[in-house]
């Protein structure tokens, strides 16, 4: 029987903000401008998954925060046209709205970045307490862990009240602590490399597939039903109390790698509502990861179930 009630929206809890994104043209010079192609998207981890299940026909709920102003109200009205409910967002005048910066070397993979989502401090445990009704007409909760960890806390006794399984990101090296006391109560966790080195006190390289897969064992050996974790152009590692494995990425022309993760973070909670097994779930994973990394934009705009098939040649 499936821990999902229904075809109950997803409830997203964490960020939204503006991408700005340069890759080089050449090599990276410090302590001078290097010429590049730059572009602007909307990105946040909890924004891009709620986008891309959105186009991928998914109902999904998103509580994030916005500074009021031309930019709050873009990212909004463009995240509610792509088709997800952005009626519980907060709009804040204390924080400017979050922004994500990064540069790219000539290949496409990240060299650096910078973001500053101080406004996620709006999102609060009374902001949830007051919409707890989206936690009760919810199939699962997803989180990015941008959220203040009162918060975390408060949507994890909602989401229990409510008998809803709990699924989050780690984020960012820096952000990856916050989780570490909730594993037990994880359905679903998705680190990089790094994330899952910290939040299990084995660090390993992100080519040690065999590192990688014990890493996600771990993972469920405290508390969590599945554990995927991510490798870039290495593939995906994968655990849960009956499987574990690894799925190659899918080779292809890197584009921007922004949003990748997120995209495969999307397709395997859909996969996984609509009760795929989880090596299919993670496969979908993959595929959308893999549109998303020749895409031009943080989320492949036509993204659709049939696309992710085609790739998989199935």
């Amino acid at each position: 029987m499936s821990v999902y009630p229904g075809s109950s929206p997803i409830l997203i809890l964490g960020a939204a903000g503006l991408d700005v994104i340069g890759r080089i043209e050449s090599d990276l010079h410090t302590g001078t401008s290097n010429p590049a192609r730059i572009r602007t998207s909307f990105g946040g981890v909890a924004r891009n998954v709620a986008e891309n299940l959105a186009r991928l026909g998914q109902p999904v709920r998103l509580v994030t925060v916005v500074g009021k102003g031309q930019f709050g109200d873009d990212i909004l009205g463009y995240t509610q046209k792509a088709g997800v409910d952005v009626s519980a967002a907060i709009r804040t005048a204390s924080f400017p709205t979050g922004f994500y910066m990064a540069v790219l070397n000539e290949s496409g993979q990240l060299h650096f970045a910078v973001d500053d989502m101080r406004l996620i401090s709006e999102l609060s445990p009374d902001h949830l307490r007051d919409h707890a009704e989206l936690f009760a007409s919810a199939s699962m909760v997803f989180m990015d862990a941008n959220l203040p960890s009162a918060t975390i806390q408060t949507a994890f006794s909602l989401a229990k009240k409510a008998g809803i399984p709990v699924c989050a990101d780690p984020t960012s090296a820096s952000l990856a602590p916050k989780l570490k006391k909730f594993l037990p109560r994880l359905h679903l966790i998705t680190p990089n490399a790094t994330e899952a080195g910290i939040l299990t006190g084995k660090p390993f390289p992100d080519n040690d597939r065999k590192a990688a897969i014990e890493a996600a064992r771990m993972l469920v050996s405290q508390g969590v039903d599945v554990a995927i974790v991510t490798l870039a152009e290495f593939g995906v590692c994968y655990a849960a109390s009956e499987t574990n494995g690894h799925i190659p990425a899918i080779r292809t022309q890197i584009l921007d790698p922004t949003g990748a993760g997120d995209a495969m973070t999307a397709a395997i909670l859909f996969g996984l509502l609509n009760e795929l097994s989880v090596d299919d779930a993670v496969r979908l994973g993959v595929s959308a990861a893999s549109l998303t990394l020749r895409s031009p934009g943080t989320v492949c705009a036509d993204l659709t179930l049939e696309k992710l098939y085609d790739q998989l040649g199935t």
